[in-house]
């Protein structure tokens, strides 16, 4: 039991004014509590809401109209354990005045329209039934028809054992209502509260687009005693808890009870309305360079040295001065969340965007933290997933580099590295949304480039872009990496060059000597350039964008060579190849 009743002393107030919090287990005053939302002011631990007290926490105040629930009152299986099937769901509407286990309403949040589907522990532990089934899916249905944000608030036990097979059915038929959502493009949201396990937890718990848990909160498929029972194992106590799913990639976020209101009105702002939609009137800066004759020639190993002077702009510098309502997304939701990979959504100059880049961290022990900005592969699993989220909802992709390079490491090869990046290439390819590209400081080989499959590549003048790290190829092929400054040149890794060879598409001048010495400049430079690239592709549909895309990357190096198909054909050089 969560929250123990405690008799009060009734020379001072009336009967059950206080109570104990299941977390701490201090005494508090109830009316002090209800008003907190159930959130105990000593140790933070969210006690139980009922489906009522949610949607009047989470929605503004008038806006909620509750569905109506018909309930017929079956028994398939004219289930009897201690007592009949019927007279269970009998007590329990009664005891809860609910239909079922779940309340659908349509509502608004922070003035943005939404469906939602709340359950209730209460009713028999929100077991998944058949009229809990159905509601969820009616729930999804009406947001399709009326293409309206669905919002997933879980709080189950598991499947109904009681309705034996045709509760399991329900896993299948919520997800499939889910998957007609992810086809009409229309923002799913789950909202884990304590607890969620079992035919919920592996069914519409955790399918929507993004996952956001309550402090504490424990999602899984078996319980801990299940589990226990199961391996002959103690597990460890964060197990199943908000704060473990976390850190092994399975929910976005964490989000204090206080805070839910506000971080649904952000991403239901920028799901429900399309990019274009909003003008933006932020100053433009004339910072974007494509003509490289307008460059100065520098010398390379002077730009590999300012790519890499600490203290640049990192990608959550330039989220911070750039980008409004940013939501940060976690989790690859297999595994882990690698923290060298930022990523989320928001708005840059009123347009809603993603935005996805590599975080190196501004001290020594953010580098350590972060990796020093080397993604794993769960890193780039993250950035694709949140990339199928925005072809999802119709949102342009930026991306900011600054990378020495993926992880090398033997858990980066166990988890399958090369797969991770191969897969994104592939995504970036075909995306059917407007990608940018930004190298903002070092774009490291392939590590850099599985962010870098773009319609538009840019580079800030101090970045630097190449196969190969310039001590990596000395150590090669001058077997020495004090040839590193020789080596860099001969790579022509610099902004001048890559824009002379078509690699990129335009250079973004930095303030004074360096974006670290100006962070809001520099920013604003970044800002204006990426508004211009979005100007002028936003405009495109789907097939042209893909089409030019693939354009673009496929002329490189288009004659080079020649492939003869036939047997009369004979194998030749080029003749630009033998002179």
């Amino acid at each position: 039991m969560i929250m123990t009743v405690v008799q009060s002393d009734p020379r001072s107030a009336a009967p059950n004014d206080w109570l104990l919090c299941g977390g701490c287990g201090q005494m508090l005053y109830r009316k002090r509590f209800e008003s907190a939302s159930h959130v105990c002011p000593a140790c933070g631990h969210h006690g139980p809401l009922t489906a009522g007290d949610r949607l009047d926490m989470l929605c503004d105040p008038g806006s909620i109209r509750v569905l109506e629930l018909a309930v017929a009152e079956t028994d398939p299986l004219d289930f009897v354990d201690t007592k009949p099937y019927p007279w269970r769901l009998r007590e329990a509407r009664a005891r809860t005045g609910s239909a079922e286990a779940v309340v659908c309403a349509r509502a608004r949040i922070g003035g943005f329209a939404a469906v939602l589907a709340v359950m209730d522990f209460r009713f028999l532990g929100g077991s998944l039934g058949t009229a809990v089934g159905e509601a969820i899916t009616q729930a999804a249905e009406i947001a399709l028809a009326q293409r309206t944000p669905l919002i997933l608030v879980t709080a189950s036990g598991g499947a109904r054992m009681q309705e034996g097979i045709l509760a399991l059915m329900q896993m299948a038929k919520t997800s499939q209502a889910l998957g007609q959502l992810d086809e009409a493009g229309i923002l799913t949201v789950a909202l884990i509260t304590d607890p969620t396990f079992g035919g919920v937890a592996a069914s519409f718990a955790t399918l929507p687009d993004v996952i956001i848990a309550e402090p504490g909160a424990r999602l899984g498929f078996a319980g801990r005693r299940v589990i226990e029972q199961t391996i002959g194992q103690t597990l460890p106590a964060e197990f199943q808890t908000a704060e473990f799913l976390l850190e092994h990639g399975v929910v976005d976020r964490i989000t204090p009870r206080a805070e839910l209101p506000a971080t649904l009105a952000r991403l239901l702002s920028v799901a429900g309305r399309r990019p274009g939609a909003v003008p933006h009137e932020w100053p433009r800066t004339d910072a974007l360079v494509t003509d490289y004759a307008r460059l100065p020639e520098r010398d390379t190993w002077d730009c590999v040295r300012a790519a890499r002077r600490f203290g640049r702009p990192s990608t959550l510098d330039y989220i911070g001065l750039m980008i409004d309502d940013f939501v940060e997304l976690h989790g690859d939701r297999a595994s882990a969340d690698c923290p060298a990979i930022v990523a989320g959504l928001g708005r840059l100059a009123g347009i809603p965007v993603t935005i996805i880049g590599t975080q190196k961290g501004r001290s020594t022990t953010e580098l350590a933290q972060r990796n020093f900005g080397m993604p794993n592969p769960s890193g780039y699993r993250k950035a694709a997933r949140v990339m199928r989220l925005a072809a999802k909802l119709g949102l342009p992709v930026l991306t900011l580099i600054d990378t020495a390079g993926a992880h090398p490491g033997i858990e980066a090869e166990e988890r399958a590295q090369a797969v991770a990046i191969a897969e994104n290439l592939r995504l970036m390819a075909s995306l059917p949304i407007p990608v940018v590209a930004v190298i903002t400081g070092e774009g490291g080989s392939g590590g850099a480039l599985a962010l870098a499959v773009a319609d538009r590549v840019l580079m800030c003048a101090n970045a630097v872009y190449s196969v190969i790290s310039a001590e990596g190829c000395a150590s090669i092929l001058w077997k020495t990496p004090a040839e590193a400054p020789r080596a860099a040149a001969a790579l022509r890794v610099d902004a001048r060059s890559l824009l002379e060879l078509g690699v990129i598409d335009g250079v973004i001048e930095e303030p004074g000597s360096g974006a670290e010495t100006d962070l809001i400049a520099a920013a604003a430079n970044v800002r204006s350039a990426l508004t211009e690239c979005l100007d002028e592709l936003l405009p495109q549909d789907q097939m042209t964008l893909i089409a030019t895309r693939h354009a673009r990357f496929r002329r490189f190096g288009a004659d080079s060579a020649v492939l003869a198909d036939g047997p009369a054909e004979q194998p030749r050089f080029l003749e630009k190849d033998v002179q």
